[in-house]
């Protein structure tokens, strides 16, 4: 069994073009079934130690190919760009 603290540990790397995605900051889960939907990264880099959350990347739980010590490899067939992080609250 693996903690979700574990999950954010690990640096998502995608194996179709060995590119860094980053660290997952969230999760996107169906409490109803008890699963896992989503992994979400925020994109760009920290500012003064602060993510940047105004883009983010969500990756499906079914992309996920393998969970290791350091890393996480996901498969992505086409690129993904990131959407527009919405703060609750706020209108789209």
């Amino acid at each position: 069994m693996i903690k979700a603290s574990d999950l954010t540990e690990k640096e998502v790397v995608c194996i179709t073009d060995g590119r860094r995605i980053g660290m997952i900051t969230d999760l996107e889960v169906d409490l109803e079934r008890g699963k896992i939907n989503a992994i979400v990264i925020p994109e760009g880099r920290k500012l003064m130690g602060l993510f940047n959350k105004e883009h983010e990347y969500e990756i499906s739980w079914n992309q996920i190919k393998m969970i290791g010590e350091d890393v996480i490899l996901i498969e992505l067939r086409d690129r993904i760009e990131p959407t527009k992080f919405v703060h609750p609250g706020e209108d789209i």
